[in-house]
């Protein structure tokens, strides 16, 4: 099928919705930790608290390429369903998960999120293939990534800039602060009104050969042998990423998972108290509760803000390549590589980093 060229708001328009999928996920990706401290957990809970989130994107995501990628609807078309049904549930979960008032019903929430983040994710990456030609696919996923740095930014200062507002970061014991009950709120509309922005204003190609996708479509039990196929076909350059992203995913999620508690505690100096070291009867140790309470609260909201800076230096870093690979070609292995280098760099300067004040 020859594929037009797409205009810039055209591209804009399809990608819009990861706006949405990125405001989910820089919210779960920077407080998840805080809430889960809020309630309760200590620092060596954490990762087994999180472990819900890697091992579903690993179940999810095949699932749901393989699923898009036998649906077709005239009027639907073949992703934009899936990005509906992920929105809406992840709107929900996104509501809900900082009004837990209990460790496990905070997990379970981070588990239908990053389930339903994932639903809505997976298809917005085929679409680019889908949609574009071969000569605009880099500029596609560029301008993704510029969209994601607007959303990883603005979601991450949230629960700062509502606390600016006079929002009240000050909260009873095992109860999540309103600055942040407020700020995922206000994600669950972002999420679910850019994914219909896109699914309303996005239209796509039917398949190439319909009577054959329909064959394809009518056999049955095929979801296992596809995928031993597929990996077993698997081009040496995707072999070669999986082992880079292998790398740079778990950056990200010891990011995502400890740096909370490891900021709070030895940059801001202001460490979740905990409830069982103070005497609650006594007003005195109650009023010091809930002063080291609020100060770990702000500092939660300022170590958000500066998660958000990496979405900053993305989203400007892609518009330079917006702008660059509208009219010229790039080598994506070497900008990769780059990026990867400093990225690794950062990671290393965090641990010079000795007092922020608030």
């Amino acid at each position: 099928m020859n594929k037009r060229k797409l205009s810039f708001w055209e591209i804009w328009n399809m990608s819009f919705g990861f706006l949405g999928i990125q405001f989910g996920f820089a919210l779960q990706g920077g407080f998840m930790s805080r809430i889960f401290q809020t309630l309760g957990a200590g620092k060596e809970d954490i990762p087994l608290l999180w472990i819900a989130a890697p091992l579903t994107g690993l179940l999810v995501q095949p699932i749901i390429g393989y699923l898009s990628d036998r649906t077709w609807s005239p009027r639907w078309g073949r992703r934009r369903p899936y990005f509906l049904i992920g929105a809406i549930l992840s709107s929900i979960a996104l509501f809900l998960v900082p009004h837990s008032s209990a460790l496990w019903m905070a997990a379970g929430f981070l588990w239908i999120l990053d389930a339903s983040i994932n639903i809505s994710m997976e298809p917005f990456r085929a679409l680019v293939a889908d949609k574009l030609p071969n000569s605009q696919r880099s500029y596609g996923f560029v301008v993704q990534t510029l969209i994601i740095g607007i959303g990883t930014w603005i979601a991450s200062n949230l629960p700062w800039f509502i606390s600016k507002l006079g929002v009240s970061d000050a909260a009873a014991s095992g109860v999540v602060p309103m600055t942040v009950k407020v700020a995922f709120a206000i994600g669950a509309l972002v999420f679910l009104v850019s994914i219909l922005y896109t699914v309303f204003t996005t239209q796509e190609y039917p398949p190439e050969d319909l009577e054959e996708f329909e064959k394809e479509k009518a056999k049955k039990n095929q979801f296992i042998p596809d995928i031993v196929n597929n990996i077993g076909s698997m081009p040496v350059t995707m072999q070669k990423l999986g082992i880079i992203q292998f790398f740079s995913w778990f950056a990200f999620f010891t990011m995502w998972s400890m740096a909370n508690p490891a900021l709070t505690e030895h940059v801001f100096n202001t460490p979740a108290p905990i409830e069982t070291h103070y005497d609650m009867e006594i007003p005195t140790e109650k009023e010091a509760y809930n002063t080291a309470n609020t100060a770990f609260q702000k500092s939660s909201n300022l170590v958000g803000s500066y998660m958000g800076i990496y979405g900053l230096s993305s989203m400007a870093f892609a518009l330079l390549l917006v702008l660059y690979t509208s009219r010229r070609r790039i080598n994506r292995k070497y900008v990769h590589m780059i990026s990867l280098i400093a990225g690794g760099i950062g990671f290393l300067m965090m641990k010079y980093i000795t007092s922020l004040n608030i």
